[in-house]
């Protein structure tokens, strides 16, 4: 295993723009070879429709609970998660401020923005 000083930030209900079944489908795969990969990113942080990525009974909070097991850092933005009325509903993660995510995004040798 190799966990690199890596922000991932999910920004989406999926990955991509257009098709939204596609989107979810993609994200899931992703999510699934990242784990595989052994290449972990230190945190992963969600917000604006990525936060409802972690409510969803969909096959990705399963390999987000495994990316969690293994020391991933999972922060949900609370302004978002309240937005969307699901600051009760996570399955997985933590709740964190934007301070937060600006103090992370600081603190990374890399931002990846899916």
């Amino acid at each position: 295993m190799t966990q690199q000083n890596t922000l991932l930030q999910i920004t989406r209900y999926g990955m991509g723009d257009g098709d939204k079944e596609l989107a979810l489908k993609l994200i899931t795969n992703y999510f699934k070879l990242l784990i595989e990969d052994n290449r972990w990113p230190k945190i992963i942080t969600f917000y604006n429709e990525g936060v409802k990525l972690l409510t969803d009974d969909h096959a990705v909070v399963a390999h987000l609970k495994i990316l969690e097991e293994k020391g991933v850092k999972l922060m949900a933005c609370t302004t978002c998660l309240e937005h969307y009325g699901i600051a009760k509903k996570i399955a997985v993660g933590i709740k964190g401020t934007m301070m937060d995510i600006i103090t992370l995004q600081a603190n990374a040798d890399k931002v990846i923005n899916l």
